[in-house]
């Protein structure tokens, strides 16, 4: 095995892939419950089995008959305890992409009361410790946010290190409404290879990271970059030093849109048996992810599906290389599948027009809901 200069062995660098966690053998079939093909057994609408071919009806009552019996593998849309909640990163993650422009104040003032027009649950407010512009418009649309009484939880971006903890404290402190501090730190085998950082590093970030929140009395998020290419025992040791500071949520990221859906239910499904495991089995649960394989709305879709009670976007899709999951798209279909309030298309697509004008990004002429060849 060649080393590099330094004598590191770039093997150690190789990602973990929850893609093929997931494809594990699958559970032994079991039989239809007496009554598995009453119209109970469907999912709300669903025609009865008459309504099919005999064979097919039959197959599709013992499929649904199946879903039913794997309760802990999941979650309809329509059995959540609450609506999950979409948190807007268009002013944070979608304006990192290089084809988009970081908005005059104005166009963000317009573009958040346009994700409070769609019932945006939260908004970040970006990462302050950036710069001095990055940090005024933080203060300001918290401010503009708490003035207009919009119905916008706020957070911020920051690194796991004081520092940035401290710029996202002192915008909370400015705007006097409280912001959640979401923590982010690689997690894959990668990127510590690249950065040098060993395990100990990583659990003294967060705790870092903790104590300065903790010291502003700031509630905290760690956000687990890269964590669908991460391994077990990597994250099992993040999801500890988080549960040990303190974090009032866990975000697992997508953060190569690598991910494919039985990938992300397999994530999903570890993270809920370790928080378990460590006494905080009610710790929430976040999804962001990207869409570098085409596969940013389906992944985000079945990490709703799978219980997380946040899932994060952007408008338009935009954001670094291909962009982020698409936010109208995702409010769109999460109506239709009752995960959370309908919101009308006419609405989704001002939202578009709206982040269009802000971030100099043309709306796709077939764009599902705000395209022109699709509105006429």
């Amino acid at each position: 095995m060649q080393r590099m200069s330094d004598g590191r062995d770039p093997s150690t660098a190789a990602p973990f892939d929850w893609n093929r966690a997931a494809a594990a053998p699958a559970p032994a079939w079991r039989a239809p419950a007496p009554g598995a093909y009453s119209p109970g057994t469907y999912p709300p609408g669903a025609p009865a089995p008459g309504a099919y071919p005999p064979l097919v009806g039959r197959l599709l009552a013992e499929g649904w008959a199946a879903v039913r019996a794997e309760d802990d593998a999941w979650l309809p849309f329509r059995r959540a305890a609450r609506p999950v909640e979409v948190l807007d990163e268009t002013l944070r993650d979608g304006i990192q992409g290089v084809s988009t422009v970081n908005p005059p104040f104005a166009r963000k003032v317009e573009l958040v009361h346009a994700m409070a027009a769609v019932g945006v649950d939260a908004v970040n407010l970006g990462l302050p410790a950036a710069g001095p512009r990055q940090f005024e418009d933080a203060c300001l649309l918290a401010r503009e946010i708490a003035a207009a009484r919009l119905p916008l939880a706020l957070t911020a971006a920051a690194r796991t290190i004081a520092a940035d903890v401290e710029e996202v404290a002192r915008v909370a402190e400015r705007a006097g409404a409280p912001v959640v501090v979401y923590t982010f730190i690689g997690s894959s085998p990668i990127r510590h290879f690249v950065e040098g950082w060993g395990p100990d590093f990583l659990v003294r970030s967060v705790d870092e990271a903790a104590r300065a929140a903790a010291a502003a009395g700031l509630p905290f998020c760690l956000v687990a970059e890269d964590a669908t290419r991460a391994p077990p025992d990597m994250l099992r040791a993040l999801f500890r030093a988080a549960v040990d500071a303190g974090a009032a949520r866990l975000c697992l990221c997508d953060t190569t849109g690598h991910v494919t859906p039985p990938g992300v239910a397999s994530l999903i499904a570890f993270a809920r048996r370790e928080l378990a495991a460590l006494g905080a089995p009610r710790l929430e649960l976040d999804w962001h992810g990207h869409n570098d394989r085409g596969l940013g709305l389906s992944a985000a879709l079945w990490a709703v599906a799978s219980g997380v009670e946040r899932v994060h976007a952007t408008a338009l899709g935009v954001g670094e290389r291909v962009g982020n999951s698409c936010l109208e798209l995702l409010v769109d279909n999460l109506g239709r599948l009752g995960a959370r309030a309908a919101v009308p298309r006419e609405r989704l697509a001002a939202y578009c027009e709206v982040a269009s004008r802000a971030l100099s990004w043309p709306i796709p002429k077939d764009h599902p809901i705000a395209g022109e060849l699709t509105r006429t």
